[in-house]
């Protein structure tokens, strides 16, 4: 029974980094299109930073802080902030660009996981919703 758990767990274990890498590019088109064509090449460098800090930092945080046993209310809501308050702020986005950034980036999340869910099978980037994997319809 603990091979076949271990197992399933060696099966899974690159979903992660494909998971952190399908958030990056989804953050940098949604700060691109939020920011502009302009500043988004004037502040690549704090773009680069913010990004990974916000999804990858983040990411690593939800997930091993729900591992390491700490509460829901840290190891969620700590990830959800960093991506909510940073981008704003660190790029100084206006009302505007706040609202429609605030806007993309709740959607981020529940399109990544019907796309891996749907079209791969993989329900554990928001494993609380479920979707049918197309291959078993």
């Amino acid at each position: 029974m603990n091979l076949i758990i271990a197992q399933q767990s060696l099966d899974t274990a690159w979903h992660f980094p494909l998971m952190i890498l399908a958030s990056l590019i989804l953050f940098y088109l949604i700060i691109r299109v939020v920011v502009g064509k302009i500043i988004f090449k004037e502040k690549i460098r704090s773009i680069i930073v913010l990004s990974l800090f916000v999804v990858v930092v983040g990411m690593l945080f939800g997930k091993y802080g729900a591992q390491m046993g700490l509460p829901w209310w840290i190891y969620y809501p700590v990830p959800m902030l960093m991506t909510v308050l940073l981008p704003p702020v660190v790029l100084k986005m206006n009302f505007k660009r706040t609202i429609l950034y605030l806007f993309l980036s709740f959607l981020s999340a529940p399109v990544i996981h019907v796309l891996f869910s749907f079209f791969m099978g993989w329900t554990e980037y928001m494993p609380f919703w479920e979707i049918p994997f197309v291959g078993e319809l």
